[in-house]
């Protein structure tokens, strides 16, 4: 395993990342080994939102209108 020296930290977020540790009933060290690990090892699930904010607007609203004619059959029956 790789050691990761981490030089010029505000103190306020070395007080933050003790603070999380304590929280979480472990070491500052282990704390930031958790929080890297979750930011670049764990994918993020998307909201319902950002998903549906990622398809392209592309066609026009008509292309998707949903036509009711008399010979369309009724796939529930």
């Amino acid at each position: 395993m790789a050691n990761l020296i981490v030089r010029n930290l505000d103190d306020a977020v070395v007080r933050a990342l003790k603070r999380n540790a304590a929280r979480h009933s472990r070491s500052a060290e282990a704390e930031h080994r958790a929080i890297l690990e979750e930011a670049l090892l764990k994918p993020r699930r998307r909201s319902l939102a950002e998903a549906l904010a990622d398809i392209p607007n592309v066609g026009r609203d008509m292309d998707f209108e949903r036509s009711q004619d008399e010979e369309a059959v009724d796939v529930f029956d």
